[in-house]
């Protein structure tokens, strides 16, 4: 007879997520042995001590982790468990991204249209501009292109474009050999991200179309693949020409700005706008805030914004000084570099909790007001 305190195979089963027969591989496999066996029915039974390495050995396989590495983490000491891990996830991340290249080249190779030339860019500037731009995307599984960067092609400049539908990023390059056709995609933000290295070290590099991917390559490099995104992109140009007039404009020093937004404490800052210039302080919270110098024209306002809305649309952009470009405290702000107008970010507010909005239904305190007025329906608004 088993001892009370042991659990059938069917009990155990349950506890730690295991089927039946997986804990009858993991015994014959040696890596996780019953704690008695009846000699007469074959009937396993376990220790509730047990459960734990049970567990355990169920969520390494769910990452695909080998049984030897497994093994290996289970026994192993917490931080050298952690090490297995991560170099088992490093190996799983540099099999899929070699599954996909090959994918890509797969793809781009099938019998189809022939490949259209898009652009050809200095790589490092392109490299710096893709950094630049995919600030803004998110991993929206409602929405996955919001993920991708939107390319667009003319014989004078190309054009990428991202947002989150908070924030929304663009710049323009001038191409180093006048296209000889108009393009527009999306590309894959994810994919991009990965390829930054090998566009950053290419002096010049090409760009061609295909119905799936983008293929860069470059003199004596070989060549990367990107695949399109099918998903209409949210009609961002329409939402552009329909902002409202500017109707206060302050230009301030970015790294004061941003250092006040790296100690400013809360998740969400006021900017004052006066004649004097710009003053910080956490959204609704007491305290004169931090001043900074700033020229400004136009009427004075308020605007608060979520910092990872505002921080990244600062910093990414070049040169000491931000030209910020407001519309009300509840419209988008357009921020721009004062060195480098072809980078140009928009940012949504958040209306603080005591504000009082002019028109449309009240919001819950800090609350975005509402995301950039984007549709993947051209033509009209969301």
């Amino acid at each position: 007879m088993p001892n009370a305190e042991l659990m059938p195979i069917g009990d155990f089963a349950r506890r730690t997520g295991l089927t039946p027969s997986a804990l009858r591989f993991y015994a014959d496999s040696g890596l996780l042995p019953p704690a008695e066996v009846d000699p007469v029915t074959g009937y396993r039974y376990y220790r509730a001590d047990q459960v734990a390495r049970a567990s355990g050995l169920r969520r390494l396989r769910e990452i695909a982790m080998p049984l030897a590495t497994a093994e290996a983490v289970l026994d192993a000491e917490p931080g050298e468990a952690a090490r297995l891990i991560d170099a088992h996830v490093a190996k799983a991340l540099a099999d899929a991204e070699a599954v996909r290249r090959k994918a890509a080249v797969i793809k781009s190779s099938l019998a189809g249209p022939p490949s259209l030339p898009v652009a050809a860019l200095r790589g490092p500037v392109l490299a710096d501009a893709i950094e630049q731009v995919l600030t803004a995307t998110a991993h929206d599984p409602g929405m996955p292109v919001l993920g991708g960067l939107r390319m667009e092609a003319t014989p004078e400049a190309v054009t990428l474009t991202a947002t989150d539908r908070y924030r929304l990023a663009t710049r323009t390059l001038v191409p180093a050999e006048p296209a000889t056709a108009r393009w527009a995609a999306t590309v894959d933000g994810d994919e991009l991200r990965t390829a930054l290295t090998h566009i950053r070290r290419s002096p010049l590099l090409r760009i061609e179309a295909t119905p799936h991917a983008i293929r860069l390559y470059g003199a004596g490099r070989a060549d990367r693949h990107c695949r399109l995104l099918t998903a209409v992109f949210p009609d961002h140009r329409l939402m552009l020409a329909s902002l409202p007039e500017v109707t206060t404009r302050a230009t301030v020093v970015k790294d004061p700005l941003l250092r006040a937004l790296e100690e400013l404490p809360g998740e969400r800052g006021t900017l004052r706008v006066t004649r004097q210039g710009l003053r910080l302080q956490p959204a609704d919270g007491p305290g004169p805030g931090v001043p900074l110098p700033a020229r400004v024209t136009g009427p004075g306002l308020r605007i608060s914004f979520e910092l990872t809305t505002l921080y990244p649309a600062l910093s990414t952009a070049v040169g000491p000084d931000v030209l910020l470009d407001l519309r009300g405290p509840d419209r988008p702000v357009t921020i721009r570099s004062a060195d480098r107008g072809d980078l140009t970010t928009l940012a949504m507010p958040v209306r603080p909790g005591h504000s009082t909005c002019r028109s449309g239904p009240a919001t819950p305190p800090d609350r975005p007001v509402r995301a950039l007025r984007l549709t993947d329906r051209p033509g009209r608004f969301a």
